[in-house]
């Protein structure tokens, strides 16, 4: 069928709200158009804020302005976080210094992390600093802590600025754990400005950039890049690598983990 972009448009939207993402050449397909045409539309009412852009289609329009509340955050799929945090741990060896950034996946890695010794963890979280020390008070694992310095983020328990990019510069990474408000196959983001800076300067200081990240963030663009998904060493995800993906990444480094079975993409 070959209908008038009014029609194209109800249709794409009450489409959305069915399903968690669209695709341009399913939608061509069943509109009788060229995908150049729904690529079009698609960018029409991203404008209008009806939807958001995604590689291969669009997704519900999310709001990237405004991060949510740190609280509210560990209650969204808390079960594949600890999964991802489960796995991440794994890991971690005896002697690694490692980075860990704010966000509420990274939580989880340090609840998991035991039985190692003699490991470095620097984190400008608050939370996963209070986790960590408890862990070491009970001797789960042996090593030290070190929190970076810098202005407090009481909403998101964390540490940001100038000062804690500066305290970073003094060290070198085995290996950095980030979380993320969005991945797309070409860029990882996240929400807010001044911890987007923090991370991206973790990744210059690590030898192997781990990214763990539930299944949502998967095609979501957040406001701000922290790195290209190529400067990521691995991802551990609860999901599959989208199959469109992997074609784009094949002479990458970039090696897929998944928490159900294992390297599920390697270069």
């Amino acid at each position: 069928m070959n209908v008038l972009f009014t029609e194209r448009q109800e249709y794409i939207l009450d489409l959305l709200e069915k399903e968690k993402k669209i695709l341009v050449t399913n939608l061509a397909k069943d509109l009788g158009v060229t995908p150049e045409t729904i690529r079009r539309d698609l960018d029409t009412l991203e404008k209008e804020k009806k939807l958001q852009r995604v590689h291969g289609g669009a997704v519900k329009y999310h709001q990237t302005k405004s991060e949510p509340h740190f609280l509210k955050k560990m209650n969204v799929k808390s079960d594949d976080k600890k999964a991802i945090g489960k796995k991440a741990a794994e890991f971690i060896q005896n002697g690694d210094t490692v980075m860990l950034d704010v966000g509420t996946t990274t939580i989880h890695l340090a609840g998991a992390i035991s039985g190692v010794y003699g490991v470095t963890i620097v984190t400008n979280s608050l939370a996963a600093a209070e986790v960590l020390n408890r862990r070491l008070e009970n001797r789960e694992f042996d090593g030290k802590v070190i929190v970076l310095g810098g202005v407090t983020n009481p909403a998101q328990k964390s540490i940001v600025g100038s000062l804690t990019c500066k305290m970073l510069e003094a060290f070198r990474f085995d290996k950095v754990f980030l979380s993320c408000g969005g991945m797309t196959i070409t860029d990882v983001s996240d929400y807010d400005f001044e911890e987007c800076l923090v991370s991206a300067a973790m990744v210059d200081r690590a030898n192997q950039v781990f990214l763990l990240s539930d299944s949502s963030k998967i095609d979501l663009q957040s406001f701000y890049k922290i790195c290209s998904l190529t400067t990521v060493d691995y991802v551990i995800c609860n999901h599959d690598m989208p199959s469109a993906w992997k074609e784009k990444h094949l002479d990458t480094m970039l090696q897929w983990i998944t928490t159900k079975g294992g390297i599920q993409h390697e270069s």
